[in-house]
Order: structure tokens, then C-alpha cells, then sequence
């Protein structure tokens, strides 16, 4: 007995030994585990955020206010080829926020672009600094023309002398002086008659991003004062449309717009 009281001691000493060890070795390979592991971070984004600095947003505003146009996106990007895309982004995003507050000017998106304009409940003083003369307003048939062409694109002389009723010709020339409307190709019927439909130019004119931001027939109606014939609600026939081979499609333009031609309205109907 004597033997067996003094080895329990020894034999209870190594075990406790032994578990520090495996404890030692367990907690040691855990830290390494931990260490060498590599936890996703979830606060991080793919989208490059850019940082618009007060001289490249200086910069950017000149570039807009200074064009006579509309300018694009694309076009900010090729003057401004040294600073990051994100970046000229986000100026274009400061100014749109800083002029959301001034009380005579407004950044709008017009035609695919860009520009800085006078507000339109000021358009009354703006129009007396410039001595607006009457000669250069369009008359109600061609308001109403340029109507049924901005919502029945592409259209014939004759199916727009259908729905107004009367002979288009003469307004139609007009419109295209001013570069409001073009044409597009020819219609596959017989006589081939030109198609119209309206440029860039009325875009900018009034203030649109694109044609989807057309207001409702009615609404145009109500704005230029007269009403609408009932042809004017009728669906239209898509007949297959044959291009113009002598007409060049302008590479900046979407399906929206295009180049203003040179080609004149021809007289059917």
C-alpha cells in the first residue's frame, strides 16, 4: 500500500502534465488557424466611389456653360482624359446638387447632355433682354405639325396632312429651316415617300432628356392651344422603312436622334 499511495501522486502529476500540453498545443494551432484565415470583409463595395474636387467641379461647370450644346457624358470624359471617369461623375453629381438651390439657374439633363439654363418662370425677362421679335415663334400649324411629328415618328407629309386636315408642305419646310425635324428614310409604299421625325434640336428646344419624356397628347394640346384632331389618337401602321443612302447618321445620336439633313420635304399628299 505503501508503494500504491506514494505512484498515485506521480500518476496524477502526469496526467495533468499531458493535458497542458494537448491544451497548449490545441490553443496554439487555433491562434495560427485564426491568424492565417482571411474573413471577407462586407463593409467593402465593387463600385468605385469618386471624389469630386472643388477645382475639377469649377472645371466641369465652365465646360457645361460654356458649350452651346448639350454636352455629354462621353464628351466630359474625352477633355478631361487625365482624371478618373468617378471622379468627373461625381462633380457632374455635386453641381446638379448645388444648383438644385439656386433661385435664377437650374442644371438639367437635355438630349443626352448636359447644360446649365435660366429657370422657365423667368423666361418672360430673359426673353426681353434678347428682344425676342414674333418672326422667329412658330405659328399654331406648325406647333401643330411639329405635334403630330414628335408623337407619330416616323411619319409621311401625307398621313400628317390626314390627321391635321390640312396641306402640310409649306409648314413642313419651315421646320426643317429650323432644324426641328429631318428625314429619315422613305416609306416602303408606293412613291416611296419621305419619313419625318424630329432632331436633337427639338430636344433641346424643349428641354427634353429624350422623346419618353413627351407629356401626354392632351397636355401638349392644352400648351399650344389647340385641339386635337381624333386621327391624332389613332395607332399608326409600322410599314417597313427604307433608309436614305445619301443620308450620313450622325455617330453621337441615339435611335432618338440623328443628324438634320439637307434633303427637302417632298410634296406627296
Amino acid at each position: 500500500m505503501e508503494n500504491g499511495d506514494t505512484a498515485a501522486p506521480d500518476a496524477t502529476a502526469d496526467a495533468v502534465a499531458e493535458a497542458e500540453t494537448v491544451a497548449d498545443t490545441v490553443a496554439g494551432t487555433a491562434a495560427d488557424t485564426a491568424a492565417n484565415t482571411v474573413v471577407p470583409d462586407t463593409t467593402s463595395s465593387d463600385t468605385v466611389v469618386g471624389r469630386a474636387s472643388a477645382e475639377l467641379t469649377a472645371i466641369v461647370e465652365a465646360l457645361i456653360f460654356a458649350s452651346p450644346d448639350p454636352i455629354t457624358p462621353r464628351m466630359l470624359f474625352k477633355l478631361l482624359a487625365d482624371e478618373p471617369k468617378e471622379d468627373v461623375t461625381a462633380a457632374v453629381e455635386a453641381l446638379m446638387a448645388d444648383y438644385e438651390q439656386r433661385a435664377g439657374l437650374q442644371f438639367v439633363e437635355v438630349a443626352g447632355g448636359y447644360q446649365i439654363v435660366t429657370r422657365p418662370e423667368l423666361h418672360e425677362w430673359v426673353r426681353r433682354l434678347f428682344h425676342e421679335r414674333s418672326t422667329q415663334k412658330l405659328t399654331v400649324p406648325g406647333l401643330e405639325t411639329l405635334a403630330v411629328i414628335s408623337y407619330k415618328q416616323p411619319i409621311t407629309t401625307a398621313e400628317i396632312s390626314e390627321i391635321r386636315g390640312v396641306n402640310t408642305s409649306g409648314v413642313l419646310s419651315t421646320l426643317m429651316e429650323r432644324h426641328l425635324i429631318k428625314i429619315v428614310g422613305r416609306k416602303n409604299v408606293v412613291g416611296r415617300p419621305f419619313l419625318y421625325a424630329t432632331t436633337k434640336e427639338f430636344l433641346v428646344r424643349f428641354g427634353l432628356k429624350d422623346l419618353g419624356d413627351l407629356p401626354k397628347i392632351e397636355d401638349m394640346a392644352d400648351a399650344l392651344g389647340f385641339d386635337p384632331p381624333v386621327a391624332f389618337f389613332d395607332e399608326m401602321p409600322r410599314d417597313k422603312m427604307l433608309p436614305l443612302g445619301d443620308l450620313d447618321p450622325d455617330p453621337e445620336s441615339d435611335s432618338n436622334v440623328g443628324s438634320d439633313s439637307a434633303a427637302k420635304p417632298d410634296a406627296e399628299g
